[in-house]
């Protein structure tokens, strides 16, 4: 018997910007080498410390799941953010043990409301442009004459920004060529079909959701281009490789840092002060996979909120990495089940019982130079009808990143991890 498939894309978070997370929400300064704060002070809407939790939360085991992944080698990349995003907003529509089951993989703690309007707050905030250039932007592309839910429709629009277009999915071509349009305009030209149009049915697509978001970050302390140089980066084989490395040395510069008997913790902040890359340097000895099957965000906060002031010599590898990853299977290992087959629960998208997500697509950008940073992601949600199957410190440190290491993009005032990534062999060319 043959029966609807319905097939909605979510394609969430696009990200430029900065590579690496934002450093997570400070509690008050304990001490005075603390470097001051001139963050503006945000309202207090749900539970700001349970949300950075849940994106940070699902930003660990994410990527702990990607690298862990023998199909993904060589460096890694991807947006916690981008991801949590266009999950929440499939959440929206979830009910019952579908929507439990996304509450706990996505860490979120809030009661609806407190929810909703924290990521409206977010929305908001990313698009504050004063001292950088951060933007984010949804939509909702609806098949002409396709019925959503108005309560659904009004809680995209009212917390994430996302108005509704119509578009005509009986011709795949144009469909995708506006909705992808759409993306580039959002991310510089740096997302590029993000929905081919052979992921359009023409009778079956009823929905693709779009997130975008736009970050390009310039180096409070930039790297002279002049100090450049080629130098040794060893690799997890142990084999070396000579890559072009940017050097911040014999300078009275001062910034945030901190230890632990494994890791160098460092980082670099961006014009604006909001956003910073924060590096996780694995000492001599230590493993990095080692590093990422253990690390945790309560750790992680515990970092940032150690660090103080240092003057430090710096070499860090210039790079750029685009990858892509499917990470339904992720999601369904961390707990994930009934959004993925017959027993998922979407009824508050469209009012019945008709969805189940197929298919989670990802893909990012990043670009690391002596100006700054640049990076992208985006995330797709392909939903079809239930019928189918589916110790003592130094007063000077060095921080030679010459073999492989963590980082983030770290959003300061909500402490969302907005990018994490692992660089192996800084040399290998975006595909």
């Amino acid at each position: 018997m043959k029966t609807k498939i319905l097939i909605v894309i979510l394609s969430a978070a696009i990200i430029i910007g900065s590579a690496v997370m934002i450093p997570i929400l400070m509690d008050e300064e304990t001490t005075e080498e603390k470097k001051s704060s001139d963050e503006p002070i945000y309202p207090s809407l749900g539970n700001i410390t349970s949300f950075d939790d849940a994106v940070n939360h699902l930003a660990f085991n994410m990527f702990r799941k990607i690298v862990n992944d023998p199909q993904n080698s060589g460096n890694c990349f991807y947006s916690p953010y981008s991801i949590f995003t266009a999950l929440a907003m499939c959440y929206e529509g979830a009910e019952g043990n579908t929507a439990v089951e996304m509450k706990n993989v996505l860490g979120i703690e809030q009661d609806n409301e407190s929810f909703q309007n924290y990521m409206k707050a977010l929305y908001e905030y990313l698009n504050i442009n004063e001292e950088y250039n951060i933007s984010t932007a949804n939509a909702l592309w609806p098949d002409v004459g396709f019925n959503l839910l108005q309560e659904f429709t009004d809680t995209i629009e009212t917390y994430y920004g996302g108005k509704a277009t119509e578009v005509e999915y009986g011709n795949p071509t144009e469909a995708a060529e506006i909705i992808n349009t759409w993306v580039e305009e959002q991310t510089n030209n740096l997302i590029k079909d993000l929905v081919p149009a052979s992921a359009i049915d023409p009778v079956w697509t009823k929905l693709i959701l779009t997130n975008a978001i736009y970050f390009k970050g310039v180096w409070q302390i930039q790297f002279d281009e002049e100090n450049t140089t080629e130098r040794e980066f060893t690799l997890p084989d142990g084999s070396t490789k000579q890559v072009d490395t940017m050097k911040l040395v014999d300078t009275d510069d001062e910034f945030n840092y901190t230890e632990t008997d494994d890791l160098q913790i460092l980082e670099l902040p961006y014009t604006g002060g909001d956003i910073s890359m924060i590096i996780l340097l694995p000492k001599e000895g230590v493993e990095i996979n080692d590093v990422i099957n253990s690390i945790t965000k309560e750790e992680y906060k515990e970092w940032i909120d150690e660090m103080t002031l240092k003057e430090a010599d710096i070499y860090l590898s210039k790079y750029k990495v685009e990858t892509s990853y499917g990470v339904a299977d992720y999601l369904i290992a961390l707990g994930m089940n009934d959004a993925f087959n017959e027993n998922a629960d979407f009824s508050g998208i469209t009012g019945g019982r008709d969805l189940f997500i197929s298919k989670v697509l990802h893909k990012a950008y990043v670009e690391v130079n002596e100006e700054g940073t640049e990076a992208a992601a985006a995330t797709a949600v392909v939903m079809y009808a239930t019928s189918a199957d589916p110790n003592q410190e130094p007063s000077r440190i060095t921080f030679d990143c010459d073999h492989p290491f963590i980082f983030t993009l770290h959003h300061k005032a909500t402490g969302t991890l907005l990018f994490m990534g692992e660089i192996t062999d800084p040399s290998e060319s975006a595909s």
